[in-house]
C-alpha cells in the first residue's frame, strides 16, 4: 500500500472511531466525532479496574496521556493537511504524511486497544466462545497454543509495535501479526485483538520484565470484543 493510500485509510479508519456511540458502556464509550476531528474515548471502566493486571496509574497515563496526545498531533497535523492542500504544497504534504499516518494509527490502535480490556468482574480474561474459539482452535489447536505464540510475538518485537490477532478479509482466516511503531491494521486483514508491546503500557509496574506484561494482560482480555469484530 503506497503511503498516500495508508495515510488517507489511516484518517478515514480514525475518523470513523471518533463516531458516538449510543451508549457510554459499550463499543469505543463517550467517544465523539465533532467537527470532523477526533477526540479522545472515554475508558468503559475506572483506571484501576484492571488491577493487579494493570495498574491504575498506567491505565491513566497511558489514557489520558499518551492517547490525548496521538488525538490531539492528528487534529494538529489533519489541519496543516488541509493548509497545505489547499495552497497544493506537495513538498508539505510529503512531509506531513509520516505524522499523520504515526499519530492516527496511534488513535486508531489505542481506541481498539481500551475495547479489548475489561474487569474480571465484567467478563475479562473469560475465553473466547463461538466461531473465534473455533477458529483459534483450528488454527492454534487451543487457546493456550495461541497465547504462547502470541506472546512470542510480542517479545520479538524490536523497539516499539503492537501484536494483533487478525483476520483475512479475504479468506477468512486468523493469523497473529506484528507491527511496528503505531502502524494501524489496514488493507487485507481485520483487527481483532491488540496488545500494546510500547514500553509506556507497562514499564511504570514492570520495567524491564515485560514478559510478565505479556502473561498478566490475558487476565483482563475482553474476548466478547474481539469476538464482535470477527465477520
Amino acid at each position: 500500500m503506497s503511503a498516500s493510500l495508508l495515510r488517507t485509510s489511516v484518517v478515514r479508519y480514525a475518523l470513523r472511531a471518533s463516531a458516538p456511540k449510543p451508549s457510554t458502556r459499550a463499543g469505543l464509550a463517550g467517544t465523539a466525532f465533532v467537527r470532523g476531528k477526533a477526540t479522545l474515548p472515554d475508558l468503559p471502566y475506572d483506571y484501576g479496574a484492571l488491577e493487579p493486571a494493570i495498574s491504575g496509574k498506567i491505565m491513566e497515563l497511558h489514557h489520558d496521556k499518551h492517547h490525548q496526545t496521538y488525538v490531539t498531533s492528528l487534529n494538529n497535523f489533519s489541519e496543516q493537511m488541509a493548509e497545505a492542500k489547499q495552497k497544493e504544497d506537495i513538498t508539505a504534504q510529503i512531509a506531513l504524511q509520516p505524522m499523520i499516518n504515526f499519530h492516527g494509527g496511534g488513535h486508531i490502535n489505542h481506541s481498539l486497544f481500551w475495547e479489548n480490556l475489561a474487569p474480571t468482574s465484567e467478563g475479562g480474561g473469560e475465553p473466547p466462545t463461538g466461531q473465534l474459539a473455533k477458529a483459534i482452535n483450528e488454527s492454534y489447536g487451543s487457546l493456550d497454543a495461541m497465547k504462547e505464540k502470541f506472546n512470542a510475538a510480542l517479545a520479538g518485537i524490536q523497539g516499539s509495535g503492537w501484536a494483533w490477532l487478525v483476520q483475512d478479509t479475504q479468506t477468512g482466516s486468523i493469523s497473529i501479526k506484528t507491527y511496528a511503531n503505531q502502524d494501524p491494521v489496514v488493507g487485507q486483514f481485520r483487527p481483532l485483538l491488540g496488545i500494546d508491546a510500547w514500553e509506556h503500557a507497562y514499564y511504570l509496574q514492570y520495567q524491564n520484565r515485560k514478559a510478565e506484561y505479556f502473561k498478566a494482560i490475558w487476565e483482563v482480555v475482553n474476548w466478547k470484543a474481539a469476538e464482535k469484530r470477527l465477520k
